[in-house]
């Protein structure tokens, strides 16, 4: 059986007046791109914490390397942190912020600078070495920052929303920066991030968190069309969450009655007459048709909101619910899908995902 290289074992963490972590247990294999993602105050950048060492988990064990970090200090366990506000010192050079960490651990000037000049010269900030800090731009600090990290040649990295204040483009920019890194270097990689195109961007596997809990741990694309729970469909954005309840099986088909009508939805396995039938379909699943155009659900267009190559368009449902449904531009043209028209929604029952009944 293959040995996670990082492995939290019924992890907790209570603090005097919150419950942070609640007995988690995740493997994370040596190389892997981890990224977890929850509302804030979920414990994720507590979990983060705690494999860095910088708190000490209430209950339960963290192993790196299948080695025990109990009353292992920050500083042995090589697990550097690039943090979102960076923490980079305004009074050393570029030079010497990255060189900091081989400072701490005594190696000697040459061989201080020969590898804080490889790093800033590995990504692209070798002409900037005896720059001051302030003189850089975002991008550049938290290109810094990750050199900084990097120059002990640790085995993991730990990543605690390093995007969040750059700009747009700056942040598709180190997307794809992060991105080289990791394949060229072969390391573990653990992400906190609230940016669900981050994690979708970077993770091979994504881990959601919500007081405290693991809600679900998977690849981006089963976490999106699969998720867990009504918690996670709803956090991941555009899954449209629809309630009801089981009134009949056949075929590998659950009928499904709620406030907004029947429905049929595959499952795999029956359940009784009564028991919940609540399902998500995506919002890049749902079709939209002017109103007097077939079946489906009638509603009227709220809004419209531009995410670059496609809209979300915002469609109150009679009786109140509220979808959201992606479209392409040509496709919001041609239907002249404005605020106040009246549309028709309707999927392929095969595009629905029902949610699994509670433990």
């Amino acid at each position: 059986m293959k040995t996670p290289f990082i492995a939290l074992d019924q992890l907790d963490k209570r603090y005097p007046d919150h419950h942070a972590v609640k007995s988690i247990n995740l493997d994370i294999d040596a190389g892997e791109f981890i990224a977890i993602m929850g509302p804030s105050g979920c414990g994720k950048s507590t979990t983060l914490r705690l494999i860095a060492g910088l708190d000490e988990p209430t209950g339960g064990e963290i192993r790196i390397g299948g080695d025990s970090m109990r009353g292992v200090p920050a500083f042995q366990r090589n697990t550097p942190m690039v943090w979102q506000s960076l923490a980079l010192f305004p009074f050393l050079t570029v030079a010497e912020n990255v060189a900091f960490p081989l400072r701490m651990q005594k190696v000697g000037a040459a061989e201080r600078r020969k590898r804080s000049l490889e790093w800033l010269d590995r990504l692209g900030l070798a002409s900037m070495a005896e720059r001051n800090i302030a003189q850089l731009s975002g991008g550049q600090r938290q290109r810094v920052a990750i050199a900084r990290a990097l120059v002990t040649e640790p085995s993991v990295l730990l990543l605690d929303e390093p995007l969040s204040a750059l700009d747009a483009h700056l942040r598709v920019r180190m997307q794809t920066e992060l991105s080289r890194l990791h394949r060229e270097l072969g390391i573990t990689f653990v992400y906190v991030t609230h940016a669900q195109s981050e994690a979708f961007a970077l993770a091979d596997r994504i881990v959601i968190m919500s007081e405290g809990h693991i809600q679900q741990v998977g690849r981006p694309q089963d976490v999106y069309r699969a998720p867990a729970n009504a918690f996670v469909a709803e956090f991941m954005g555009m899954n449209n969450l629809v309630r009801g309840e089981v009134r009949s099986t056949r075929d590998g088909v659950l009928d499904i009655a709620g406030a907004l009508g029947d429905f049929r939805v595959p499952s795999a396995t029956p359940r009784p007459q009564g028991s919940k039938g609540d399902f998500v379909i995506a919002a890049d699943r749902i079709a939209l048709k002017p109103e007097a155009d077939g079946e489906g659900l009638s509603g009227t267009v709220l809004g419209l909101e531009f995410v670059g190559s496609t809209q979300t368009v915002f469609v109150e449902i009679e009786g109140g619910a509220e979808f959201r449904v992606q479209k392409q531009q040509h496709e919001i043209e041609a239907l002249n899908l404005v605020p106040g028209r009246k549309v028709k929604l309707s999927w392929n029952p095969e595009h629905a995902w029902l949610l699994p009944q509670a433990a």
